[in-house]
């Protein structure tokens, strides 16, 4: 009865073991991305007027907006698209507003500038935003409430909209009724200018028309058309449309990048500049400061294979004229050039791989430089964009800061030369994740790879010699030792290396390879809360464009597959080099989980089974659907998916035993029509269908995610009844399966001492299918992605973690508590109680100790993959699309390992006193023993 009462206690206390408050940001860690800056939406900021600090704000590439805080690269606030991101993102502000303004497909919205709150947001119907900016001043006058955006937009109309500051409403349209391609809209301080691209009637090119509007009403002042069509042959080519200056300006190159012209916005002159001929000119870029009051000065980089340069311009603004006022030198080295304005002087920062340089756009004298300490997340990258901010006294740059992006993806703050913070912002386009192995020393494999070649009396002298060459390494193994030892009681240092990852006790420094849409591959250590410990390009190892690369792990590299090329390639886990010939031919190619007998793949709407690596294309079995059904996925059973027992121990001591069969696969389909949702269970092996359920009433038009794990399966499902609209919900759906619904029967197989899989049905008629037993829950939100936790020996108990993107978090839901044995109608038996089963109510409230992610918020979660540790007791996590997160879970506490409370020290001293005690009492014990010999009876 005791023993009952323990195990009952236990299931009350298990359900709550999700994460322990002093393990909060120790065990778990969370990368917040915006994702890779855009770099003309990119700025220094204050949140509002009279603010002494700014804010780094941005719109990335995925039109994720936020703002960052400069001084240690923190996230201050962010807003994520509600839809796929359409057309281009476009974020702006003005100066002494409390309010930014961005733009992404069909919406235009302004936010609060120091916590992210919304403002107003206005929709443009059936268009989408082309260009978006502020206008500062309105007829020459300064507006100091909340200024009006001024917004480009394109589709089934074109044309310019006024939307108020304030309220985002609409004050008037400019309608475009030519055929005319809409580009960009500028401002100057008395007009709004509506530039757009006139196709010319004789060759391929385009003439840029420049519309004169009124900042008031709107209507057209002048329109006039720019001869450019013999170099306009596509966008690319025009560097710059104009800026919220004095003086906006034009400027466009030919296809060969030999010609710079340049027209000031409201004229009908083109001035032409020769480019710098002696290298090959990749890329020109056209640098201008955007404010009002600025002097109308513009920097042009022209950016070669080997370096870059650049020549500062100047606008007269009574001649209209542009003139070139010096040239900086070319550098044989990559960079970039950032502008910033001090009242209405401009200075141009030069960021290099090796050093910074401030200079003044009225003179080429260097008025600021600081050589860049590099870092090694830094190593072989070079600076792509820039913004800075510069402090100028007395004609010399005093401080200098830049948001630098560079080449491999890390967004960086460099803080006079000094590296302030790095944000890996790269990640936030991940797309495939693997759990990695460290490979085994090579030069050890190569070694035994010769013995075994050999006969025995040469092996046995070559693997004499082996060990007297390693005893090089004892004095460096005996010097690290103490440290060591120091190290297990004090506390290990949070910098980790490769060298620290081998020698990992717990298992809990795993590596993760990450492959991002871009095409990048990165290897982060979980145990290191995500440290990056190498990131490379993968053109480097294959000259393609990558679209949605895969990774395989193997033991010691991975493997990258990608649709844009055939075959594959293969990376060492550890370096991030090129996997070597010992790791490919000694090792060979299989997978860390295990091998596959069939490979699965949806074709048409069939899923096709076939035999893994086998030449023959012929599939072994398929499976299709009914007439009126498609498939929307498929999950398998975990290649690696230890079980620890093969029945469940019931109250009573019988047993119920599980239905293991490692070749599950669970499908998903729906009718759009019937508004129904089937799920068929098959065995891959021999494609025999073992169990088939169905659901009405279903929104098909939501994700149906699904897991199998050990004997059981789970999915959910979006329910919508078109009777009662306001009944809308979320089913998620657990199903057991058992070899015999009565206990301690092992089914009709039970007596046969051997069955087939490829032909289940031929033992006993369907006799090997389950016994299937379901249970739903309604639960409060809609899930997107379910997995199951994953331990070494399959001891501990599972935990169902799902993905809820309405709350941007992970849950994980103890296994005990979506039991579908949970009695139902009734309280459960004392035998039922000795299990941990309650009783069944058709609401599973997720308990807020349940997330894992607690504080965080885990933006565009595309999956989460687990992985065993070291240790029994616990699995790692790891969450992967626009952020990452990853932290180390024990469903069922940590039973094999000591608390992190546990005191070390103490213990060792009272071990020594306890020596003390015994060297100080053994000699009395033995005169004890001797008197009492001599003592008479």
């Amino acid at each position: 009865m005791r023993i009952h009462a323990a195990f009952t206690l236990a299931a009350c206390l298990a359900p709550v073991s999700a994460i322990f408050e002093d393990d909060a940001y120790h065990i778990d860690f969370h990368y917040a991305l915006l994702g890779l800056p855009k770099h003309d939406a990119t700025f220094f900021q204050k949140p509002y007027g009279g603010s002494k600090a700014s804010l780094l704000y941005s719109i990335s590439e995925n039109q994720t907006i936020g703002a960052i805080n400069p001084k240690d690269g923190a996230l201050v606030w962010r807003q994520h698209p509600i839809s796929e991101p359409r057309g281009k993102g476009h974020l702006r502000a003005a100066d002494e507003q409390d309010t930014v303004v961005s733009a992404a497909g069909d919406r235009v919205t302004a936010w609060s500038s120091s916590d992210g709150r919304l403002v107003w947001e206005h929709i443009v119907d059936g268009t989408v935003v082309e260009d978006l900016e502020i206008l500062e001043q309105e007829d020459g006058i300064t507006n100091d409430e909340a200024k009006d955006a001024i917004v480009l937009v394109s589709g089934t109309t074109h044309g310019v909209k006024k939307l108020d500051g304030k309220t985002g409403r609409v004050k008037w349209t400019f309608e475009d009724t030519s055929s005319d391609v809409p580009f960009q809209v500028s401002t100057s301080p008395t007009t709004i200018y509506y530039i757009s691209l006139h196709s010319s009637l004789i060759g391929a090119g385009s003439k840029l028309k420049v519309t004169s509007l009124s900042p008031i009403t709107g209507k057209k002042l002048d329109q006039y058309t720019l001869s450019s069509d013999t170099e306009i042959t596509s966008r690319d080519h025009i560097l710059f449309a104009g800026a919220n200056t004095a003086a906006p300006v034009l400027a466009w190159t030919d296809k060969s990048n030999n010609v710079l012209k340049v027209n000031i916005i409201g004229t009908k002159n083109v001035a032409s500049f020769d480019t710098p001929g002696k290298d090959v000119i990749e890329k020109v870029v056209l640098h201008a400061p955007g404010h009002v009051n600025s002097q109308a000065h513009f920097l042009v980089e022209y950016q070669t294979p080997f370096g870059h340069s650049a020549e500062v311009y100047h606008v007269d603004l009574k001649k209209n004229s542009v003139s070139k006022a010096y040239s900086l030198p070319g550098l044989a080295t990559r960079g970039t050039f950032a502008t910033s304005t001090n009242d209405a002087n401009v200075y141009f920062t030069r960021i290099t791989e090796d050093e910074v340089i401030v200079v003044s756009s009225a003179s080429h004298g260097v008025i600021g430089r600081w050589p860049i300490i590099r870092s090694p997340a830094l190593a072989g990258a070079y600076p792509v964009h820039a913004v800075s901010e510069v402090v100028v006294k007395s004609g010399a740059a005093t401080a200098a800061r830049s948001a630098v992006l560079y080449s491999n993806g890390q967004w960086v703050l460099i803080r006079n030369g000094d590296i302030a913070w790095t944000r890996p912002e790269f990640l936030s386009q991940a797309s495939s994740a693997v759990w990695a192995r460290l490979p085994e020393v090579e030069a050890l494999a190569a070694e035994l790879e010769v013995e075994r070649h050999q006969n025995i009396v040469s092996a046995y002298i070559h693997r004499v010699k082996r060990h007297i060459q390693d005893l090089e390494h004892f004095p460096a193994w005996a010097q690290s030792l103490p440290q060591r030892l120091l190290g297990n009681v004090i506390g290990k240092p949070k910098q980790t290396t490769v060298d620290d990852i081998q020698q990992d006790t717990f298992g809990f420094h795993r590596l993760v390879i990450v492959a991002t849409e871009k095409g990048r591959l990165a290897a982060l250590d979980v145990g290191a809360r995500g440290k990056v410990l190498w990131n490379v390009h993968l053109t480097q190892f294959a000259d393609t464009v990558f679209e949605y690369p895969t990774l395989r792990a193997h033991d010691g590299y991975v493997e990258v597959k990608d649709p844009s090329f055939d075959g594959s390639v293969f990376i060492n886990s550890t370096t991030g080099g090129t996997a070597s010939y010992v790791n490919l031919h000694l090792h060979g190619p299989q997978p860390v989980e295990g091998q596959k007998l069939v490979s699965f793949a949806l074709k048409d709407g069939v899923l096709v089974g076939s035999l893994e690596n086998q030449e023959s294309t012929e599939p072994i079995w398929t499976f299709e659907p009914p007439s009126d059904e498609r498939v929307v996925g498929y999950t398998t059973r975990p290649l690696r998916d230890p079980v620890a027992s093969i029945g469940k121990v019931l109250g009573d001591r019988r047993v119920l035993y599980k239905y293991l069969n490692p070749n599950l696969v669970l499908i998903t389909a729906v009718s759009d029509s019937t508004r129904t949702a089937s799920v068929y269970l098959l065995d891959s092996a021999s494609g025999q269908l073992l169990h088939t359920m169905s659901h009405s009433d279903v929104d098909t038009s939501r994700p149906i995610p699904s897991t199998i794990s050990e004997n059981w399966f789970s999915y959910s499902l979006t329910i919508d009844s078109t009777a009662s609209p306001e009944a809308r919900g979320y089913q998620l759906v657990v199903s057991d399966l058992y070899e015999s619904p009565l206990p301690d029967d092992r089914g009709p197989l039970g007596a046969s001492s051997n069955s087939s899989t490829i032909k289940p049905s031929s033992s006993q008629g369907d006799a090997a299918k389950p016994y299937v037993l379901s249970q739903s829950y309604q639960i409060a939100a809609e899930i997107s992605h379910m997995t199951v936790t994953k331990t070494r020996q399959g001891i501990t108990s599972r935990e169902l973690l799902i993905t809820i993107p309405s709350t941007n978090s992970i849950v994980g839901i103890p296994r005990q508590a979506i039991d579908p044995r949970r009695p139902i109608g009734r309280d459960p038996t004392a035998n039922e109680q000795a299990e941990g089963l309650a009783r069944y109510t058709p609401l599973l409230p997720l308990d807020s100790k349940w997330h894992l992610t607690h504080k965080y918020e885990v933006l565009g979660v595309k999956d989460v993959i687990t992985s065993e540790s070291g240790i029994e007791s616990t699995s790692l996590v790891f969450a992967y699309g626009h952020d990452i997160f990853g932290t180390r879970v024990a469903p069922s506490f940590a039973f094999d390992i000591l608390g992190k409370g546990f005191n070390k020290i103490q213990m060792l001293l009272t071990v020594a006193a306890l020596f003390v005690g015994v060297l100080f009492v053994a000699p009395l014990v033995r005169r004890k023993q001797i008197n009492s010999l001599w003592t008479i009876q």
